[in-house]
């Protein structure tokens, strides 16, 4: 684990916003979706065997860390205005009243009332000021594609998983079962210490929790203490009757463990729908194209058209254009909370492309009956 001073100067070194390619005003969503994008993309179980990708995922986790926490974001933003000397060089001029190196203003402060903790408002923490929280476990994300009849009907799908998950067997606490993890004695649960360097003093590490703020005296068996295990893992994920294609469903605390006892994680599994050959969607809507041929569309009929749950009878009136949209009502994709949208069935007027010289004909004599022309309203002749 990094000692105070080294996470300090790591601070003032590394831009973890350009780190995660977000401006400094970012909103905390656009800084946690960027991380999720990178962590996804980088992520070891995506990169087997490629070290640039397993460094570049462990520095977009580190600087989500910092800037992804709001009270973390806070600190390292007035510790990089303040400068690296604030702490790499102590006092930038020396002596009482010097100028506290990279403070704005150069504000001077004598040497009997210098004190680190006070000056910069717990910035990292004093032993009796700031506890170590327990951190949420990092959310998740996958993806399944399904038929268009399992995206209608609702299915359960498993979805295999590999990487840190809660411990079976001490369920994330560390400790094995019957104990619980108890407060560090040394800081009282801060994770940290005053240490007395002279002139001021400055918060450090707990050397005996290291920082965790919680000591497990009886380490669970499973995990040795770490409350998380890597390891394959299968979860059932619901999906609901009438799923559109790129929907997003959450499945709550099926993420990666969380640390020092913290809560896990979310799961997201992003929805892909196959195309159907006969249906189409609009919103609620099923579309289809019902094939009619001339005869019908002229004079009228009564065709069968399929449906999710089997066929319905449509009538088409005498003199029905081709594109002519008809709604079934209740036979489109199933609705949250009931119900279901409609079937949209578009007559398609079918054009044989060869006919028998009767037909021919016949269709020349419906011709020459014809009194009017249909283009009659373009002004030609």
């Amino acid at each position: 684990m990094a000692s105070t001073d080294e996470i300090r100067r790591e601070w003032f070194e590394k831009d973890y916003y350009a780190i995660l390619g977000v401006p400094k005003n970012a909103t905390q969503a656009e800084i946690k979706k960027a991380y999720r994008k990178l962590a996804q993309q980088h992520h070891p179980d995506a990169n087997a065997g490629d070290p640039r990708a397993e460094e570049r995922f462990k520095e977009v986790s580190s600087a989500y860390d910092v800037i992804g926490d709001e009270d973390k974001r806070t600190a390292y933003d007035r510790a990089r205005e303040m400068g690296a000397g604030a702490f790499g060089g102590g006092f930038r001029n020396g002596g009482a009243g010097g100028g506290f190196g990279g403070y704005p203003g150069g504000q001077g402060f004598g040497t009997a009332d210098v004190n680190l903790e006070d000056l910069l408002g717990g910035m990292f923490g004093g032993a009796s000021r700031r506890r170590t929280r327990p951190s949420r476990g990092a959310d998740l994300e996958t993806e399944v594609t399904l038929s268009f009849e399992d995206a209608m009907a609702g299915v359960t799908v498993p979805v295999t998983l590999t990487g840190p998950a809660p411990c079976t067997t001490c369920h994330g606490s560390g400790a094995a079962p019957g104990t619980q993890p108890i407060v560090c004695p040394t800081c009282s649960g801060s994770g940290q210490v005053a240490v007395d360097q002279g002139l001021f003093s400055m918060a450090q590490t707990c050397p005996r929790c290291r920082g965790a703020g919680r000591l497990v005296e009886t380490p669970c068996p499973t995990c040795g203490g770490s409350g998380a295990t890597r390891r394959k893992r299968t979860i059932q994920v619901k999906v609901p009757a009438g799923v559109k294609d790129g929907s997003r469903i959450k499945l709550a605390g099926k993420g990666e463990s969380g640390g020092a006892g913290g809560p896990p994680g979310d799961l997201f599994v992003r929805v892909h729908v196959r195309t159907h050959q006969l249906f189409g969607r609009k919103g609620n809507d099923l579309t289809i194209e019902v094939p009619v041929t001339f005869s019908e569309a002229a004079l009228g009929a009564h065709v069968q058209v399929p449906t999710l749950e089997g066929q319905v009878t449509l009538k088409i009136p005498a003199g029905t254009p081709s594109g002519k949209t008809f709604r079934v009502r209740g036979k489109g994709a199933p609705v949250k909370g009931g119900g279901h949208g409609d079937l949209l069935a578009s007559v398609v007027v079918d054009v044989p492309r060869k006919l028998s010289r009767e037909q021919k004909k016949l269709v020349e004599q419906l011709g020459e009956a014809t009194e009017t022309s249909p283009r009659a309203g373009l002004g030609v002749h």
